[in-house]
């Protein structure tokens, strides 16, 4: 059967993504090749949404998620601090997140006992942040943008914005 047989409904949500919504399955081995065969979705440079959740000080773009491609276990996104500015102090829940750095020389802040622990990066280099550690992004330049690309292992970006690295003191 060809693609086309298999095709119940298509959906576009106006953003100009086509999103196949159901694909009937008469036996396993048709399942298994609706499966295989979904099609690939590119995110033009430039498209990314800001419509997520966003943090004081940075500006959070989403490029691939649940809702902008149905992903199920993974969003990924960019991050943009301005030159000479701190984010706020944040965790992103149960997602862990990957973040790979672009552009700048951000550093990411996040506290380890009664201390506050310092990462400094440059591009190319890779950071790991586990889930519910609080932490923020700081862009020592007076010139430069900061920039990374963001992955994490939720569909969603899950922000929760924070008074302080340390949540439970006020």
């Amino acid at each position: 059967m060809s693609r086309q047989e298999h095709v119940h409904a298509q959906q576009d949500d106006g953003d100009g993504v086509e999103r196949v919504t159901h694909v009937p399955a008469a036996d396993a081995a048709d399942r298994a090749n609706a499966i295989w065969h979904k099609p690939l979705v590119q995110i033009i440079a430039g498209t990314l949404s800001g419509s997520t959740t966003q943090t004081s000080g940075m500006t959070r773009l989403e490029a691939i998620s649940g809702r902008t491609v149905g992903s199920e276990k993974l969003w990924m996104g960019e991050t943009h601090v301005a030159p000479s500015t701190n984010s706020g102090d944040h965790h992103h829940g149960e997602a862990e997140t990957a973040i790979y750095v672009v552009a700048g020389h951000p550093v990411f802040v996040f506290p380890e006992g009664e201390q506050e622990k310092r990462i400094e990066t440059k591009p190319g280099d890779y950071v790991f942040v586990p889930p519910f550690v609080p932490h923020r992004e700081e862009n020592p330049s007076a010139d430069d943008e900061a920039v990374v690309v963001i992955a994490r292992s939720t569909q969603e970006g899950i922000v929760i914005n924070l008074p302080s690295l340390w949540p439970d003191r006020r």
